[in-house]
């Protein structure tokens, strides 16, 4: 008799194949804390949106998008984190740890604007833009 092949090693808490812990800081920010940074970065979004570049018909939904790329992007760049995840408490940090640069920001603010790469995870819950841009989103 044989034993089955051999597979991957499955992870007992999202982070783990990253070597990160599996609660307090540097643990994977989770689904709860992601959505509420996203929702107050939209929300600073639309209401810059609002305040500037309203119309008759009120904002146009490009004019929010681009907002909140441009918040994304320079928050990303200066701080680490959007004014979202610093309110919740995360940061965004390269897997190989040190300075994020200039084009992960970019990388991943593109894809997040995108929507769809960042709705689709992996099983250390980072999303495709944070894959892709060599990222991850940590507790603070």
């Amino acid at each position: 008799m044989t034993s089955p092949a051999p597979g991957p090693i499955p992870n007992r808490w999202p982070g783990e194949r990253l070597g990160l812990p599996e609660a307090g800081p540097r643990s994977v920010g989770r689904p709860g804390r992601r959505i509420v940074a996203l929702l107050i970065d939209w929300a600073v979004a639309t209401l810059l949106s609002w305040a500037f570049f309203r119309t008759s018909q009120g904002t146009d939904p490009f004019v929010t998008l681009g907002l909140f790329a441009v918040e994304q992007y320079l928050f990303l760049l200066v701080v680490g984190g959007s004014l979202g995840h610093l309110i919740v408490r995360l940061r965004v940090v390269p897997l190989g740890g040190g300075y994020l640069g200039v084009w992960r920001p970019a990388v991943r603010t593109v894809l997040l604007c995108l929507a769809i790469p960042a709705l689709i995870w992996d099983r250390d819950q980072r999303g495709l833009h944070d894959k892709a841009a060599g990222t991850v989103l940590v507790r603070v």
